[in-house]
């Protein structure tokens, strides 16, 4: 299995750390940045390939791929030129002709330790799974997610009602089988409409979900992992990942 990581954004909610670095680069575990501790996690868990989306800052993206080999993981990159004008439904479509088997796609600003990846991959069911938790309260900015009573995915997206919300989407899916084909298709549609440029690649998933019932879920309750969107959010993650680095496998090693 491959993973796509989609880091073409520059993360200005964190600025003025990103600036001149994008938020994919931004120290983490001492000089290790945020996508190089992904690319650790996969490695450990068996991913063998990565294609990392670029956009803002992607040449020194470039260069720490180019100075920090991950063993175990062929890492190829891709620009999305339309970085600074769109949201990521475009790189998701930029990156497309990699999705003709199973992979995994990833937020480039989500970190996690190595069960949640370990339990999404022995959680695939369908031909999408989205990687969810659960809490008492949703916010606005939560990517929330509506189930039916096996765990599907009925509704997905930042606007679902309160009362209709079971968990959160964590910004990691696996597609196998029939997911790889059913995706793209539904992007080649996306990016015909008027408003695709300001569309999340998860509205493709929301109408696979909604259209068709091929989304499962793999729920990573209890679980480390923290989407890095603010510098509050940088903070808790450098410090928590301290407490968690050590139930890491070793780099290389495969799950």
């Amino acid at each position: 299995m491959k993973a796509i990581v989609l880091s073409a954004g520059q993360g200005r909610r964190l600025l003025p750390l990103t600036s001149q670095v994008p938020k994919c680069l931004l120290a983490l575990d001492g000089e290790r940045s945020v996508l190089q501790l992904q690319l650790e996690t996969l490695a450990r868990c068996g991913i063998t390939e990565a294609l990392v989306v670029t956009g803002f800052g992607a040449e020194r993206v470039h260069a720490h791929l180019a100075q920090r080999h991950t063993p175990g993981i062929r890492v190829a990159t891709i620009f999305n030129p339309f970085y600074g004008s769109s949201d990521n439904l475009i790189s998701c479509w930029l990156s497309r002709t990699a999705m003709d088997d199973d992979f995994l796609l990833l937020n480039g600003d989500t970190v996690f330790e190595d069960g949640v990846l370990l339990r999404l991959l022995g959680s695939v069911r369908d031909p999408l799974t989205v990687t969810v938790d659960h809490k008492r309260y949703y916010d606005d900015d939560d990517m929330k997610v509506a189930l039916d009573g096996s765990g599907r995915v009925v509704a997905i997206g930042k606007q679902l009602p309160a009362d209709a919300v079971g968990a959160e989407a964590i910004g990691l899916i696996a597609f196998a089988g029939s997911g790889p084909k059913l995706f793209t298709e539904g992007l080649e549609r996306a990016v015909r409409r008027p408003d695709a440029n300001r569309c999340w690649y998860l509205s493709v998933v929301h109408e696979l979900a909604e259209e068709d019932g091929v989304v499962g879920t793999a729920s990573v309750r209890g679980l480390w992992w923290r989407e890095i969107d603010e510098n509050g959010d940088l903070f808790l993650a450098r410090e928590e990942w301290l407490g968690r680095a050590a139930l890491a496998l070793p780099v290389g090693a495969q799950a």
